[in-house]
């Protein structure tokens, strides 16, 4: 495996291990917002995350589709620090066969059962499909880290 492959495969696997991302996206002044969303993660590092359309990050990507995140494991010591960020445009699914696989694995990863169904069904499916990933491992050294730019992901 080359150099990039490894790398990519350090950022699949703490996708894989983590389950919550913090999405910033920017209001209509300007503003950053951050909100903290369960996800899951595809083959190609696509992120995904059901949302209502009346919160405030829902309404941020409707008037623009660009956004940053966050995955990171949680550390007490500077050498436990780990995680990647990302940013890239976020699109809707709705195309309703894919949507259904993707909702499939989302409700069993977080344990989603029949008392969530009706509100699954009414949220709106978001994919965070990312440009560049900047990785960050502290107990290789500190500040350790290494990007990755994706091409034709750009925003």
């Amino acid at each position: 495996m080359n150099n990039r492959a490894n790398e990519l495969e350090l950022i699949a696997a703490l996708l894989r291990e983590e389950s919550t991302l913090a999405l910033a996206t920017t209001d209509g002044q300007g503003e950053a917002c951050v909100a903290p969303l369960f996800y899951i993660a595809d083959e190609q590092l696509s992120l995904y995350w059901l949302s209502s359309e009346a919160s405030l990050h829902s309404q941020n990507l409707n008037r623009s589709p660009k956004a940053t995140a966050a995955v990171y494991r949680h550390a007490d010591h500077w050498k436990d620090i780990r995680g990647v960020q990302m940013g890239g445009l976020v699109t809707t699914i709705k195309e309703q066969e894919r949507r259904s696989m993707l909702l499939k694995v989302y409700c069993e990863r977080f344990q989603l059962g029949a008392i969530f169904a009706l509100v699954v069904s009414q949220s709106t499916l978001y994919m965070l499909r990312p440009s560049y990933f900047r990785y960050i491992d502290n107990s290789r050294a500190f500040a350790q880290k290494f990007e990755i730019t994706i091409q034709g992901n750009s925003d």
